[in-house]
């Protein structure tokens, strides 16, 4: 039964809630207690009880098909994701509601993540198994968002995303950059220069097009931050650029290509067969392992393709330029990812400060000798 009694200076409404659970709440004016009482009374009698919570009855195989539905055409998913979502499925189970994982059952897969070693056999790298948290926290918070759960059980408890070590900056030295080159296959000398000519990334120089390439700009529109920029061609790259046009007379739309059976028919005896074998060029979609081979034989250790874009910004910084100017033609978002590279532009800043050399130095001894004879 519901009542307002009065408690002190205060007025208490009490009642039982659908559950059974006994509600008491204070309220200054007896005309509000009244007023949020009827309110509660009226609503339990419809059914409408705030209190009361939905049956949320999603399970992670709904969840998994709905994100697929609507994430599908990113890049990222094709990559990744999807082989993140399957292994969301067989941890937890597909046919398990999204209301019964627990934060504990997050913070068990994220530990059982940081012990499975990778398909190579490898230990797994921190920012993998952030990689793979950060998807799963997306598709909980798209879950909240589509009403198919009440809370996120992320919210429950501190993050769950491992610090990571950014601090790796491995570039190239000058020396290291000509040996590098000296031992690339002449379509792969053509990418590592323009990745080192223009801090591109790798997907953005293999997708690369002639179309893109006009005013002494490349037009990059599909970028990993879906915002489009232009890198500036400088005229070591420009020559790059016509070496290439030269030897492959616009036969393909894409800038770096091989020529297909051009080693076939150099290793064939038959004269027909070598005729009927002609030399397509085809686009460049991997480079990994010619790149690694190249990177052997010039005996550069501990370096990846990826480190080509830090050799641009570094040698960048170290020749003067700002890092405002490194942030836009890199493309990043923040100088926040620009900042690491700030300590190679120390000798730059020292050459900047000694233009002040003198300023506050004495007079030279002619100057002080005249100086003296006027003050005596």
């Amino acid at each position: 039964m519901a009542t307002i009694r009065k408690r002190g200076n205060s007025y208490e409404i009490d009642y039982f809630d659908p559950t059974g659970k006994r509600i008491r709440k204070c309220f200054k004016k007896k005309k509000i207690a009244r007023a949020e009482l009827a309110k509660r009374v009226s609503l339990i009698a419809e059914g409408r009880y705030l209190d009361v919570k939905r049956d949320y009855k999603a399970t992670l195989k709904e969840l998994v098909e709905k994100y697929t539905e609507i994430f599908q055409q990113q890049t990222s998913f094709q990559n990744w994701k999807k082989y993140c979502l399957d292994n969301f499925k067989i941890y937890f189970g597909e046919d398990t509601k999204l209301a019964n994982i627990r934060y504990v059952n997050l913070e068990t897969y994220r530990n059982c993540l940081r012990k499975k070693p990778t398909i190579k056999g490898t230990p797994r790298t921190d920012a993998a198994v952030n990689r793979e948290m950060s998807c799963l926290h997306h598709i909980f918070n798209k879950a909240l968002e589509w009403e198919m759960i009440e809370r996120s059980p992320f919210d429950k408890g501190k993050s769950l995303l491992l610090k990571e070590n950014n601090k790796r900056l491995r570039f190239l030295s000058e020396d290291e950059i000509q040996k590098l080159l000296k031992e690339c296959p002449k379509y792969l000398r053509g990418v590592v220069e323009c990745a080192i000519h223009t801090g591109m990334r790798k997907g953005e120089i293999l997708s690369l097009k002639w179309s893109q390439i006009r005013n002494g700009l490349i037009y990059l529109e599909k970028t990993k931050t879906n915002e489009a920029r232009q890198v500036p061609i400088n005229d070591t790259l420009a020559l790059v650029f016509k070496e290439i046009r030269r030897d492959r007379q616009f036969q393909s739309e894409h800038v770096f290509t091989y020529l297909k059976n051009e080693e076939k028919r150099k290793t064939d005896k038959s004269v027909k067969r070598r005729k009927k074998l002609k030399s397509v060029p085809v686009a460049v979609k991997d480079v990994k392992k010619s790149f690694g081979a190249s990177l052997t034989r010039a005996g550069i250790d501990d370096f990846k393709f990826h480190d080509l874009r830090h050799t641009f910004a570094s040698q960048m910084i170290m020749r003067g330029a700002s890092l405002k100017e490194v942030q836009e033609i890199l493309g990043h978002k923040t100088m926040t990812m620009t900042m690491r590279y700030a300590h190679l532009s120390q000798e730059h800043k020292k050459k900047a400060v000694n233009l002040l050399n003198g300023l506050t130095a004495p007079k030279d001894s002619k100057n002080s000798t005249c100086h003296k004879s006027v003050t005596s």
